[in-house]
């Protein structure tokens, strides 16, 4: 709910406070920022690029293939870190799944509130709704984030796009920023079978180069997740992704049929945890 995280969002456009009035989010300075029906603010300052939010389709994917607990172990592992957070974001949210999955985790404790940043409206509709303790809030994450300085604990990056210089803003000293990317092994074998896009072969590297200056890596460990998905789950697995944006459907749906029903596949994640820099 909105009413659990307005104490720890800023004004896009001044970095006032703001507060909660009928239905919008406004700043001692006027700026206003509706609120959807659905549980949302819109606090995107200008249009996002084109090209950069998930579609309505690539959203119902993605809420379908997590929901029937495919990642579930990726889920509990983001939970383990934020054991005693007060305050976990996650920048890249989406359906808020990874989210939901924190602050229901047993380890969490039941005062902790979530804060859902992503760019995709379609996304956030079902982000606002996925635990009764998440804010969800529309925001770019390349154009700054509306998130007070220093009041996150756990600031969560799963297959999102990162901007180090905001997440070190918003994450409070001794704070824990946890990365989730994909490695060379993810999705085997439909990368190879369907013709999707490959994980690029410096993706690491980028990640250093991005995060290293306001950040020290803390933890790396890579999870893998076996697999066993029928045509459908295959569909959806493809069509959440990056792939979605460069695959035909009807191409596509060829391609699944003649893979094996069900088939073999392995989910392979690299988990970063990384300390802000004093």
């Amino acid at each position: 709910m909105l009413t659990d995280v307005i104490d720890y969002l800023i004004c896009p456009v001044c970095g006032a406070v703001p507060f909660l009035a009928g239905g919008s989010v406004r700043c001692e300075r006027g700026h206003s920022f509706d609120v959807a029906r659905q549980g949302y603010v819109n606090m995107l300052a200008g249009a996002a690029a084109p090209g950069t939010a998930d579609t309505p389709a690539m959203v119902a994917a993605r809420a379908e293939f997590l929901a029937a607990g495919h990642y579930a172990p990726l889920a509990r592992r983001l939970a383990e870190p934020a054991a005693g957070a007060a305050v976990v974001a996650d920048a890249g949210a989406g359906t808020g799944h990874y989210l939901a999955g924190v602050l229901g985790a047993e380890t969490t404790g039941a005062g902790t509130v979530g804060i859902a940043l992503d760019v995709s409206k379609h996304a956030l509709k079902r982000a606002a709704r996925a635990h009764p303790r998440i804010g969800a809030v529309a925001a770019d994450v390349w154009r700054g984030l509306p998130v007070r300085d220093r009041c996150v604990d756990v600031l969560l990056n799963v297959f999102a796009p990162r901007n180090a210089a905001e997440f070190a803003r918003i994450l409070r000293p001794g704070g824990t920023l946890l990365v989730v990317t994909p490695t060379a092994a993810h999705l085997h074998p439909l990368v190879a079978r369907l013709g999707l896009l490959s994980v690029d072969e410096d993706k690491d590297r980028r990640v250093e180069e991005t995060l290293g200056g306001r950040f020290a890596k803390a933890v790396q460990e890579v999870t893998e997740i076996r697999l066993t998905l029928g045509h459908a789950a295959v569909a959806a697995v493809v069509g959440m992704g990056p792939s979605a944006w460069h695959t035909l459907a009807d191409e596509l749906a060829e391609r699944i049929a003649g893979l094996p029903d069900p088939v073999e596949v392995t989910a392979s994640f690299k988990i970063t945890q990384w300390a802000v820099r004093s």
